[in-house]
């Protein structure tokens, strides 16, 4: 997961990755929170340059792909966007609060030097429209691309190539035939 290093068309969308398929888009009314433990220090002054929990909240647009999870921001944001590969995504939540809108909450994998750390949590609110549906694609999404990451892995472990065995050491071999036969059996 990583904090503005999503490239961006000149419309503010994302340039897809090779080989990446969008799923399904929400253009407008998604709030964005994003609560970053132990961040480092900076000179902005929503982290106060001192380090610290980190607390982040935009409104803009979200793209769900079979490899990510995009959310850019509206201008004038605190960031510009996240970019959460779906392999990344540690642990979701679908939030249904007795007062108050349904809301989405996930714990993620952070990249190195992508400018967040272990225990960050995103919370995706959506405006205008129902959540369940979003959240079942994610769901799915994510487990299907857990599962071809998996299948590369074993693909490129790959089973040991075969060899003929040289001759056993242990069993002496006469034209082929083993010196050693099993035991008789009565007839």
């Amino acid at each position: 997961m990583a904090l503005n290093w999503t490239m961006l068309n000149a419309n503010r969308s994302p340039v897809p990755l090779p080989n990446e398929m969008t799923i399904t888009t929400i253009d407008s009314g998604v709030d964005l929170s994003l609560t970053i433990p132990d961040a480092p220090p900076s000179s902005s002054s929503s982290a106060g340059g001192s380090g610290g929990v980190k607390k982040l909240k935009s409104v803009g647009k979200v793209w769900l792909t079979d490899q990510r999870f995009i959310f850019t921001t509206e201008s004038n944001a605190p960031f510009e966007s996240i970019s959460v590969p779906l392999h990344s995504i540690l642990l979701t939540r679908f939030e249904q609060p007795t007062f108050g809108p349904n809301f989405l909450s996930f714990e993620v994998k952070p990249s190195p030097e992508g400018g967040l750390t272990d225990g960050t949590k995103v919370e995706v609110r959506f405006k205008d429209r129902a959540m369940f549906e979003f959240v079942s694609l994610l769901e799915k999404s994510r487990e299907r691309a857990i599962y071809m990451k998996r299948q590369i892995k074993e693909d490129e472990e790959g089973l040991p190539t075969y060899t003929m065995p040289a001759e056993s050491s242990t069993v002496s071999m006469v034209g082929g035939v083993p010196v050693e036969n099993p035991p008789g059996y009565d007839v």
